[in-house]
């Protein structure tokens, strides 16, 4: 029986309402496709709403979240508004009060794109990395001394507490069996210098591994896995990390697998209410202009309908992408497409309602 699934939309700052627009285009064609139903329930949240009201993310509004089935996020960060006020108070807040502990990152080069890394292909880059999503340096613990003197002193901490660093572990291991790939699990730390940290992560990291004897674990430095991602990424299959690394090597990741215009992310809380988003940025400059690449966007429809549990639906939205970028685009660039925004989403529903 289909299912129906209440979202809440922030189409947010620059080009997100734009690639948002679309992503909900494709849903709907997978709602005609498959008969689930998606109660949409949009949210001005954002620079504009900053701008006019002061109001970042009232507390209303994470009531409200908590009763929803997915968030659908287009992009937060606004040119008149000082970084950090929409980044802290929107982004962090809904990680932090719904604690969607995990930062889901697909690396995945589709075919029909072209790799950066010389002799990559599609069978090379095809992992995840699992980021811790609240905690580490982003907790904001710290603080100035003698602030705007030449004695300033700056502290920003990282927290990293056993709950936490376990409870990511285990999810990464959890999904490293469902892959069934290369059942490979690795740990990216810092042991040699973030000593306190990383000997919590790395004790939790093999203690949870003696529960999982079909995966295979190793370790690897942050630094020599920025170097092998680029020089082999076809060594890795699930990659887990703290929050300030993830935040790294997901970007990278992002690159070599064609770019911003098809990389997207999830923030996950197992037990309650997750979000999905294009990693992109609101990239203000290209806003209304309808050259934005909204795969992005699509592709996080994509890990929200997996996330549902609507896997045939989302194997539709990936092979729908893939065809768009097969046959119809010149380049995943913003304004090289050869087509509008707009005309990249009627493609990816066309598709769908075909299959």
């Amino acid at each position: 029986m289909a299912k129906t699934y209440n979202i809440a939309v922030i189409p947010g700052d620059g080009t997100g309402p734009e690639v948002i627009t679309e992503g909900l285009k494709v849903l709907m064609a997978v709602s005609e496709k498959t008969g689930a139903t998606f109660n949409f329930t949009t949210y001005d949240f954002g620079g504009e709403r900053y701008l006019k009201t002061g109001e970042v993310l009232p507390d209303s509004a994470i009531r409200e979240f908590r009763q929803m089935d997915a968030i659908y996020l287009g992009a937060i960060g606004h040119p008149k508004v000082k970084p950090g006020i929409l980044e802290k108070g929107i982004l962090l807040k809904l990680r932090f009060d719904l604690d969607q502990y995990i930062n889901l990152r697909p690396v995945v080069l589709l075919p029909g794109i072209s790799c950066p890394l010389k002799d990559k292909g599609p069978n090379d880059i095809n992992f995840v990395v699992v980021r811790e999503n609240t905690e580490g340096l982003y907790t904001g613990v710290g603080g100035f001394l003698r602030y705007g003197t030449p004695d300033e002193v700056a502290i920003q901490e990282s927290i990293n507490t056993r709950k936490g660093v376990e409870r990511c572990v285990r999810y990464a291991f959890s999904l490293c069996k469902r892959r069934n790939k290369k059942r490979k699990l690795t740990l990216c730390g810092k042991t040699n210098v973030l000593t306190y940290a990383f000997d919590l992560w790395e004790r939790v990291f093999y203690e949870v591994a003696k529960e999982y004897p079909e995966i295979k674990c190793d370790y690897a430095h942050v630094d020599a896995l920025c170097m092998w991602m680029i020089k082999n990424p076809e060594w890795f299959d699930v990659v887990v990390t703290d929050n300030m690394f993830g935040d790294i090597i997901t970007d990278l990741g992002a690159i070599i697998q064609g770019g911003m215009g098809i990389a997207a992310g999830a923030n996950i809380n197992p037990q309650g209410v997750s979000m999905f988003e294009p990693i992109g940025g609101s990239a203000p400059k290209y806003a209304g202009k309808n050259v934005i690449n909204p795969l992005a966007a699509i592709s996080a429809a994509q890990m929200m309908l997996e996330n549902l549990g609507e896997q045939e639906a989302a194997q539709t939205v990936e092979s729908a992408i893939i065809k768009v970028i097969q046959n119809h685009l010149k380049s995943l660039e913003c304004g090289k497409m050869g087509h509008t925004t707009s005309e990249v989403g009627d493609l990816v529903a066309k598709y769908i309602r075909s299959a």
